[in-house]
């Protein structure tokens, strides 16, 4: 499975953005997710979903702000993101693992990297 995440760019705070992950391969039997890793701080998990796209998983920093959706049918994960703060400035990852969105919230059973997206949010 390859990953190519886009929909990153410059927005004012309070504003929105969407992130796509275009998915080669068999995606559907992946859960997946997004990562983020801000300026002189580690990589760390934003929200998952389950291969189905029945379960979902937050960070509680972006609950009631950010909504992952998958469509497997066009082998695409989003990431909607609403009410952005500048402290959402940072590269936005997808990944991809053969496990539970649940595990692959803690950074463990993922088997595929996109390339990073530039999230700049600007106060």
């Amino acid at each position: 499975v390859q990953l190519q995440a886009s929909g990153g760019g410059l927005v004012q705070a309070g504003g929105s953005l969407r992130l796509s992950c275009a998915a080669s391969g068999t995606f559907s039997s992946y859960a997946m997710g997004w990562f983020r890793q801000a300026p002189g701080k580690e990589r760390e998990f934003v929200a998952a979903i389950s291969n189905s796209g029945g379960i979902t998983y937050y960070a509680d920093s972006v609950k009631a702000r950010f909504t992952i959706s998958r469509d497997n049918a066009k082998k695409t994960g989003y990431l909607q993101m609403n009410s952005l703060k500048p402290e959402d400035t940072a590269v936005y990852y997808c990944a991809a693992g053969a496990t539970s969105g649940r595990n692959l919230q803690y950074g463990n059973g993922i088997d595929f990297w996109g390339k990073g997206t530039q999230v700049t949010v600007s106060s």
